[in-house]
């Protein structure tokens, strides 16, 4: 169930994530004022990550790094105790939930969104409704908008425009985050790449796909089929397995 050739990219979202929220809060940029981590004196800004995976694990380890108030939310528990065992006190987690999620957000000044259900479109988590209840100048960053998003407001952006706002609230949605980061994202993604590549290259597409079933979870069309349930389901098209091709 796991998505290792994601992961690299997902990392480079997640930490991403915190500082081009981060630039966005600036005034400048039509964001809150806000300075992420404070100063002395002052509060620093209320960071709330949606999703506990691998975005908003690294999306929470740069903003409390950041020294930001950080909240976290997700549905499954044993995320939410593994962050809690790595930053403690640093940082709260609440179940996934309209109430939690709402009650969240109305104080934020940052958003992340970062929940990524594998082959299907993303969850709408945040309804226009709930923009109604943020601060004007706050920022969403939905790094699942490749997925359809977490906001139902979102649409995806690019590099040379991404940005716009609805109801006041500052909407970031690039669906390809770690391409302004290409020497990073690029060897990232070569470390965890290469070994199938070079099994593929050595045994072949086939013999590749029956010895490893890793490769083989990842098959998603196959002779014109779809042989990935998740991917299937999300465009209305029929799921045949693999082993219906004969494969």
């Amino acid at each position: 169930g796991r998505l290792p050739l994601l992961t690299p990219m997902s990392e480079v979202a997640g930490r991403m994530a915190v500082q081009v929220g981060a630039t966005y809060l600036q005034k400048i940029h039509g964001g809150r004022g806000v300075l992420l981590g404070g100063v002395p004196g002052v509060l620093p800004a209320k960071v709330v990550i949606l999703g506990a995976g691998v975005v908003g694990t690294n999306a929470t380890r740069i903003a409390v790094g950041m020294g930001a108030q950080v909240t976290v939310i997700d549905r499954n528990l044993d995320r939410l105790r593994y962050l809690d065992d790595i930053f403690g006190s640093q940082i709260r987690t609440l179940v996934s939930n309209t109430y939690n999620i709402w009650n969240a957000i109305e104080n934020a000044d940052l958003v992340i969104c970062g929940v990524l259900i594998p082959g299907a479109a993303a969850p709408k988590l945040i309804t226009r409704e709930m923009l109604s209840c943020m601060h004007k100048g706050a920022v969403i960053v939905d790094v699942s908008v490749d997925q359809g998003g977490c906001v139902e407001t979102s649409r995806p952006t690019t590099h040379s425009d991404p940005v716009f706002f609805v109801d006041d609230v500052l909407h970031y949605c690039v669906t390809n985050m770690p391409g302004a980061v290409p020497r990073t994202s690029t060897f990232a993604l070569t470390n965890v790449t290469l070994p199938y590549a070079l099994k593929l290259a050595s045994l072949g597409f086939q013999a590749a796909i029956r010895s490893d079933p890793g490769l083989r979870m990842g098959v998603n069309t196959y002779r014109g089929y779809v042989t990935h349930p998740a991917v299937a389901e999300s465009q209305g098209l029929e799921y045949t397995p693999l082993e219906e091709i004969g494969f």
